[in-house]
């Protein structure tokens, strides 16, 4: 699944308002395990007693056996707790005895919430174990997105316990945001490109940049991004990798180190829930049409081929920036013909949502790309956003919603 998808589903669990922080765990696990796209069997949820130094089973469901109510593990015969706030996810042999007689011989579990002390170290407030039909190493990156899904989640139920956050010099901030944010249309040699941001509040995540080389004036990057924190925090940190890739093109960095350094950075700046996910592509001026790019966990460009007909996906290749810093990312191309036309968009344009709870999609933005692909650059954006602005009016729920689309003109 992908890691984008998986993390806003997650989010989706816990919308609704709950008395306790113990209620939402629960109704997280329970959705979790419900879900027909995450394909989990079954799962618990432990949380650390610091007076007792154990882990006390509070909720389990799904096609598993069930323990006895309140089960405690001791810490120090089980060093696993410790090590998941090392490795965030692990995948693992069952050693406590009364587990293994239930009949768990092999486990995942992944750590969620704040990380308390416990002797020398510290250990994660709460664990999700899960019961799969298949438990490898293929499970581990899908846990460790759960992991952050649902400790951002925590963090920001325990922020609106306290307090509304106050945005303040949002005038500012709006100020800073349309900074960052280029004129929307740029003709380059065979391409002519456009791109609409519209913010969810008065300041949004979503970004996007047509950026140049001082000395190779031949080549043009072109990025769209999407912070997951939301208001001012989305903004400010927009703001910084967008600086950050303008030193990085200006010293002429390769790609995949350029994707490399920028994670690397966000994981030093900011926690690990305000991650991004980012799209980068390279035109230069070869008449053949190459189109260089490397995709951090975003959203898959779409690629609408006029001679077949045809949409191409630009899948991921490589994970969201900043909660991995020891990513890598892949380069891949794909080629422009004239006609052509490429869809670049954050999340707030497929999960936009109809009153009725009906999801925009990926079919309905692939079937109007091609509706649209014979206009200009600036009419399929300006339709594609109006078209999802339409599908969407009177919905509760928003996003930010960015279009960045490239047509080859000659």
């Amino acid at each position: 699944m992908n890691q984008r998808r998986l993390y806003r589903t997650i989010e989706s669990f816990a919308l609704q308002q709950f008395k306790t922080e113990k209620d939402l765990l629960k109704h997280v696990l329970n959705e979790i395990v419900k879900s027909e796209d995450i394909l989990l069997k079954g799962g618990r949820l432990w949380q650390y007693e610091p007076s007792t130094e154990s882990y006390r089973l509070i909720h389990q469901i799904g096609q598993i056996e069930r323990l006895e109510s309140g089960y405690r593990i001791q810490i120090a015969r089980y060093p696993m707790f410790q090590h998941l706030t090392e490795q965030r996810s692990i995948i693992a042999n069952e050693t406590d005895k009364y587990l293994r007689k239930k009949g768990i011989v092999k486990y995942s579990a992944t750590g969620i919430g704040d990380r308390m002390p416990y002797r020398n170290g510290t250990v994660y407030q709460y664990i999700l174990a899960f019961n799969s039909d298949f438990i490898d190493q293929d499970l581990l990156p899908n846990l460790n997105v759960i992991s952050l899904a649902v400790t951002s989640v925590l963090r920001s139920k325990r922020i609106e316990q306290k307090a509304r956050l106050l945005e303040q010099d949002i005038d500012k901030a709006r100020e800073i945001q349309l900074g960052i944010l280029p004129d929307p249309f740029l003709h380059f040699y065979f391409y002519d490109i456009y791109g609409i941001s519209v913010p969810d509040r008065i300041v949004g995540g979503d970004f996007f940049d047509y950026l140049f080389s001082d000395e190779v004036k031949d080549r043009l990057m072109i990025v769209v991004g999407d912070a997951a924190s939301k208001g001012f925090r989305a903004a400010a940190q927009a703001l910084y990798v967008v600086g950050a890739l303008r030193m990085g093109i200006a010293h002429q960095t390769k790609t995949a180190a350029l994707m490399s350094g920028i994670n690397k950075i966000v994981n030093r700046s900011f926690s690990e829930e305000q991650f991004v996910s980012m799209f980068y592509a390279e035109l230069t001026d070869g008449a053949k049409g190459l189109l260089l790019y490397a995709n951090a966990g975003h959203n898959s460009p779409m690629v609408y081929h006029v001679q077949d007909k045809s949409i191409e996906l630009l899948e991921p290749t490589g994970l969201i920036l900043g909660p991995f810093p020891r990513g890598n990312y892949r380069v891949e191309s794909t080629m422009l013909k004239k006609g052509d036309v490429a869809v670049i968009y954050t999340d707030g344009i497929t999960e936009a949502v109809r009153s009725d709870g009906m999801p925009y999609g990926e079919q309905h933005l692939a079937e109007n790309i091609q509706k649209y692909a014979a206009k200009g650059a600036k009419e399929i954006c300006k339709s594609l956003i109006e078209d999802v602005e339409l599908f969407a009016e009177g919905a509760e729920y928003s996003d930010d919603r960015t279009i960045v689309v490239i047509k080859r003109v000659s």
